[in-house]
C-alpha cells in the first residue's frame, strides 16, 4: 500500500513537470489523504508546487485566481509547520527557494518566493489596467505571504484605505510600524487620518499621533495633527502649550497661527485672536479660514457696538451715538478686504456674498452693493433676502 501510494506521488510530479497540473493535482490531493503518504511533508510541498504553477499560469485575474494563490499559501503553511517552521531544513529550503528571473521552466522551483513574485506580477498588471479591487487582492496575498516587504504592506494599505476596506488598511499599515530601519511617516498620516476621519475616534488619533512624535518630533503635519485633535478633545492647556511650541519652529505656519487665534478667541481674548487670524492671513494671502475668521473678528466687534448704541439712553445718544456708530463703520471697512478675498477664494459661497452685500449697504457703496445683490440673485433667484435662512 505504501509502495503504491509513493507510486502516486511519483506520477503527481512527473505530470506536474509535464505541465498536466489538473491530473497532478488530483494524484497528490489523493496522496495527501492517505495514511500512508499524508504525513510526509514532500507530498504537501509537491501540492503547493502544483498550486503555485496552476496560479502563476492563470490569466484570469479574478477572484478565482487570488483563490487559487491563497489555496498555495495555505499548503505551504501545512508543509513548513509539518518541519517545525524550521526554514533551514531541507523542505524549509526547498520552500522559500529564490524564483530567479528567466529561469528555464524545467529549474522554476514554483516555490512560496515564486508564489510572492507572481502575486506582485499579478497586482502591478491589474493596477496598471485600473482594476483596483483585483491589484489589492493580488497585493494583499503577496504581503501576507511576506508580512516584512514594506513595499507590498504599503501598496496592499494603500489600496485598502483608497476602497474603503478600513480594517484591512489598519492591518497593512500597522504592519508597516512593525518593521525596523522603515521610514514610516507616510503611515502614521495614514492612520491618524483614518482614526480622525473615517472611525471618528479623535481619541485614538492622538494616541497615535503621540506615538509618531516619538519618531518625528520636528515633523511641522504632525505637530498640526496634534494641535487640530486637542481642540477636537477639548484639551485647550495642552493645544496652547502646542502650539507654542510649534510656532517658535514654523512662525509663518497659517494653519498654527489660525488654531492660535482660535484658542485665543475661545478664552476671551478677542484683541489676542485677530491679531493671530491677521498673522495667518500675512503668512498666507490664499487662506480662505484666515481671512474669513479677521473678517468675522470685525464683523461681529461692529454689530456689538450697534447693539449697545441701540440700547443707549436718551441722554446717552446725544453724545455718544454718531461716534459709535462712526466707529462701527470702521470696523465695517476694515472688515471688507477680508471678506472679499474670502468670496474670491470660494466664489460660490452665497453666505460671505450676503455679509458683503449687508456691509456695503450699510456703508452706502451703492456699486457695490448691487454687484452682489446681481450675483445673489443669479445664485439665488430674484427673492432672495426673503428666503428662510
Amino acid at each position: 500500500m505504501a509502495f503504491a501510494q509513493k507510486k502516486v506521488v511519483k506520477s503527481a510530479e512527473k505530470n506536474f513537470k509535464k505541465g498536466d497540473l489538473e491530473i497532478a493535482l488530483t494524484e497528490v490531493e489523493g496522496a495527501t489523504s492517505d495514511p500512508e503518504t499524508m504525513e510526509d511533508p514532500a507530498t504537501y510541498l509537491l501540492k503547493a508546487q502544483i498550486q503555485t504553477k496552476m496560479f502563476d499560469l492563470d490569466e484570469d485575474f479574478a477572484a478565482s485566481t487570488v483563490e487559487k494563490g491563497r489555496q498555495a499559501f495555505g499548503t505551504f503553511t501545512k508543509t513548513l509547520e509539518m518541519v517545525g517552521n524550521d526554514a533551514n531544513s531541507k523542505i524549509g529550503k526547498e520552500i522559500y527557494k529564490e524564483d530567479l528571473p528567466g529561469m528555464p521552466e524545467n529549474l522554476k522551483p514554483y516555490s512560496l518566493m515564486a508564489l510572492k513574485g507572481s502575486a506582485f506580477n499579478k497586482a502591478i498588471t491589474t493596477y496598471e489596467e485600473d482594476d483596483f479591487e483585483m491589484a489589492y487582492q493580488f497585493f494583499a496575498l503577496a504581503s501576507d505571504i511576506d508580512p516584512k516587504d514594506t513595499t507590498l504592506n504599503f501598496n496592499a494599505g494603500f489600496l485598502a484605505n483608497d476602497l474603503g476596506k478600513t480594517e484591512e488598511a489598519k492591518m497593512y499599515f500597522n504592519r508597516l510600524l512593525e518593521i525596523d530601519g522603515y521610514d514610516k511617516l507616510n503611515t502614521y498620516y495614514f492612520l491618524i487620518q483614518i482614526a480622525s476621519g473615517v472611525d471618528q475616534d479623535p481619541e485614538a488619533a492622538y494616541e497615535i499621533v503621540n506615538k509618531a512624535r516619538k519618531d518625528y518630533a520636528d515633523d511641522k503635519t504632525l505637530a498640526e495633527f496634534e494641535i487640530q485633535l486637542l481642540l477636537q478633545l477639548n484639551k485647550m492647556d495642552e493645544a496652547m502649550a502646542s502650539i507654542e511650541e510649534a510656532l517658535k519652529s514654523d512662525p509663518n505656519n497659517a494653519g498654527i497661527l489660525l488654531r492660535y487665534g482660535y484658542l485665543k478667541e475661545q478664552s476671551g481674548d478677542i484683541d489676542g485672536a485677530l491679531v493671530q487670524y491677521r498673522k495667518s492671513v500675512e503668512a498666507d494671502p490664499e487662506f480662505y479660514e484666515g481671512n474669513y475668521y479677521t473678517g468675522a473678528i470685525y464683523l461681529d466687534r461692529a454689530r456689538a457696538i450697534l447693539a449697545d448704541v441701540n440700547n443707549l439712553s436718551d441722554d446717552e445718544w446725544e453724545k455718544k451715538s454718531e461716534s459709535m456708530a462712526k466707529e462701527a463703520d470702521g470696523l465695517y471697512k476694515e472688515a471688507i478686504p477680508y471678506f472679499t478675498k474670502a468670496s474670491e477664494l470660494k466664489p460660490e459661497n452665497t453666505d460671505i456674498m450676503e455679509i458683503l452685500f449687508q456691509i456695503h449697504s450699510r456703508l452706502k457703496n451703492t456699486a457695490d452693493a448691487e454687484n452682489y445683490n446681481q450675483k445673489l440673485t443669479a445664485l439665488l433667484g430674484e427673492n432672495w433676502m426673503e428666503r428662510e435662512r
